[in-house]
């Protein structure tokens, strides 16, 4: 046996679920977990909120929710104003007289639109807020659009609650994290088409049912979490098709070091696509297609568009 697969077979085979003992406990934390996470899905800001992915065209767009505007927003005045998308990709907006709209929280006139991707660390995009409505600008690989809310969304009035697997503490699994030295780049497409290159740290390598599998995480931000994008045997089926959410602590020894790391699949929950037609969510990558179905975390959302 090589010193690599003596190390990996050391760290799985010491690997045990949690305990009965420990299920009462275990029990609750993941029942706390489910509902913060219902919490910030239905929030007046949450992904429920969402009524509008309005792609810009290059030059200026007419907004508001009249028919005869370039971009027919489902709330809010009549005649917003107009958006501006210049050629080297600058966003400004200049409101209507009388449209009564905010950005930042200031009634100013004209005002440039700083997007999710150019944001200052911590900083939230240039909102423009109508109403119970609001939007602010996205960039997807160079696309620039509106991603249009309102905290009257007719998918969080009706929001249909979320359906679970039993919660299962064996799936609650410590996995061998084997760092990459450099990193591995990944490409992971989305559900706009659109196809994104991620730095892949290392990999998470677990046993399940005899079986060793193997998950590649990236990290959305310098030193965040490991980031998860999975699918099963039950995507398409008992879950949403397209992929699950998991995340994943840092290793205790780092990144760039081997060591050990929780994979709480009773965690593993849907993407934003799954509970509305305008978000822009990443697909798991082949490498991340289990070959396993992994009956822990969120099911399909019954009220979901698709």
């Amino acid at each position: 046996m090589s010193r690599v697969a003596a190390f990996l077979f050391a760290l799985i085979s010491g690997v045990a679920a949690v305990s009965a003992a420990e299920t009462p406990t275990y029990t609750h934390e993941i029942e706390q977990w489910r509902a913060a996470r219902v919490a910030r899905l239905t929030a007046p800001d949450g992904w429920l909120s969402l009524i509008g992915l309005e792609w810009l065209r290059e030059g200026t767009n007419r907004v508001g929710s009249a028919t005869d505007n370039d971009i027919v927003l489902k709330a809010g005045p009549a005649h917003l104003g107009t958006v501006t998308l210049a050629a080297d990709g600058a966003t400004s907006i200049a409101l209507a007289k009388d449209s009564g709209a905010t950005v930042d929280g200031k009634p100013v006139a004209e005002a440039a639109l700083v997007d999710d991707m150019h944001a200052a660390a911590g900083a939230t995009p240039t909102t423009v807020r109508f109403g119970s409505a609001s939007f602010f600008v996205i960039d997807r690989d160079g696309r620039k659009a509106l991603r249009v809310k309102d905290a009257d969304a007719e998918a969080r009035r009706d929001f249909a609650g979320i359906d679970y697997f039993p919660i299962d503490a064996s799936w609650r699994i410590e996995a061998a994290w084997v760092p990459f030295v450099p990193e591995h780049d990944l490409e992971i497409g989305t559900a706009i088409g659109t196809i994104d290159k991620v730095k892949v740290p290392g990999k998470a390598v677990f046993q399940r049912d005899g079986h060793t599998f193997e998950l590649l995480p990236y990290q959305e931000e310098p030193g965040g979490e490991l980031f998860f994008v999975i699918a099963d045997q039950t995507s398409g089926k008992e879950t949403y098709g397209a992929a699950r959410f998991l995340y994943a602590a840092l290793p205790a020894a780092g990144v760039a070091k081997p060591g050990r790391l929780v994979l709480d699949f009773n965690k593993a929950y849907n993407p934003p696509c799954a509970f509305t037609p305008f978000a822009t969510c990443p697909l798991a990558p082949p490498e991340n297609r289990l070959d396993i179905a992994v009956t822990a975390g969120e099911k399909k959302y019954a009220g979901g568009h698709h």
